[in-house]
């Protein structure tokens, strides 16, 4: 999915991938140069690019620079920009869904208070959204996400944001968003798991309250940290851990493949020759896809295989109805119980006591 960011005000037909290109008025060609010219001046051959950059080539000669992110790091955002004002690239590609999207359009103050809100509203968009398990499970996760909001007081998705702001500055280039389906990669998550190990995962999620600093999140920029963070999921979910990380690499690996392609030109007339550049794309991950997307770039990817979602299984369906039979009986236990009281509290009032005993004496008797 891809959006077309704000461009010069110019008449002109956007660079294509591909071929397929028509001819363009003279002068619409004349402004297409002089704006290339701007930005082929402003793109560096050799770029001062962060340690944090990963450089893939390909097979056309087209670039692609992966910026490895820590979501909720100020450094991050630092080298997002730095990055694409260094590269000028035509298209960013990020690591974001429809589903995620909005948090390019909202202000900090609005996504830090929406971060560290986890309301029973959310929970029921979740649960219609992706179903039972997957909304929960969704749920538990923004709980995770609220506790790093609070604990250091920023939003996620900075460095997005960013990205976005500094692509709608570049001459004719293109946004796209990069990540699987959310909803996709819950219901794939959850079926993956037994149902021990969807207890034991929510459990934990639950009892989350470890503190957490500023250090351990810039931290998390380091790779061999990082790899030793991702052995130690492998080892205790090995299944969570192939739907969330490593099955998205292949869907960001098969994004960024989408938009590195050789970009063709406008001509000024039907018989002036087709000519096609290699483009310069900027992606933008978490640091912990990079490694899976440097491992798959130059492999035969299956798209269709991460995009299926697998029938419930037995225990699945059983665990289901379980948790729905418990959470209606506990919902009607609690109505019971509140009625009981209230029935109580309403009886033992003075002027309940004084109508009821008017009703008795005011009863014929036999």
């Amino acid at each position: 999915m891809s959006y077309l960011l704000r461009r010069p005000s110019v008449r002109k037909p956007s660079p294509r991938h591909g071929g397929g290109g028509a001819a363009t008025s003279g002068a619409d060609v004349d402004a297409f140069n002089l704006l290339l010219e701007m930005k082929l001046k402003r793109r560096r051959e050799q770029p001062n690019l962060p340690r944090t950059v990963t450089q893939l080539v390909a097979e056309d000669g087209s670039r692609v620079y992966v910026v490895g992110t820590a979501h909720f790091s100020d450094d991050s955002k630092r080298d997002v920009v730095k990055t694409i004002r260094e590269v000028q690239p035509d298209v960013v590609v990020v690591e974001l869904c429809q589903y995620r999207v909005s948090m390019l359009k909202m202000d900090e103050r609005t996504l830090l208070r929406e971060a560290q809100e986890v309301s029973l509203e959310k929970l029921q968009q979740a649960v219609r959204q992706n179903g039972l398990m997957s909304g929960l499970m969704q749920m538990l996760l923004l709980k995770v996400s609220a506790h790093i909001t609070e604990q250091l007081g920023m939003a996620p998705g900075g460095e997005f944001r960013e990205a976005f702001k500094e692509a709608s500055k570049v001459p004719f280039c293109k946004f796209h968003l990069g990540d699987r389906p959310i909803p996709v990669t819950f219901k794939r998550a959850i079926a993956a798991l037994s149902f021990w190990q969807k207890v034991k995962l929510a459990w934990g999620l639950c009892f989350l309250s470890d503190p957490i600093s500023k250090d351990d999140v810039e931290r998390c920029k380091q790779k061999d940290l990082l790899e030793q963070m991702m052995a130690e999921m492998i080892g205790e979910f090995p299944d969570l851990h192939r739907t969330i990380v490593a099955e998205r690499d292949v869907y960001l690996t098969h994004a960024l493949r989408q938009a590195a392609r050789r970009l063709e030109l406008p001509r000024a007339s039907e018989a002036e020759p087709r000519k096609c550049v290699p483009s310069v794309v900027v992606g933008v991950v978490g640091m912990g896809h990079v490694p899976g997307i440097e491992k798959n770039w130059s492999t035969d990817l299956n798209i269709q295989e991460i995009m299926t979602i697998p029938p419930p299984s037995i225990s699945g369906r059983v665990s289901r109805l379980a948790l729905k039979a418990a959470f209606f009986g506990l919902l009607g236990y609690g109505l019971y119980w509140m009625g009981r009281r209230t029935v109580s509290l309403v009886l033992s009032l003075p002027a309940t006591q004084y109508c009821l005993q008017r009703v008795s004496e005011a009863r014929p008797r036999q």
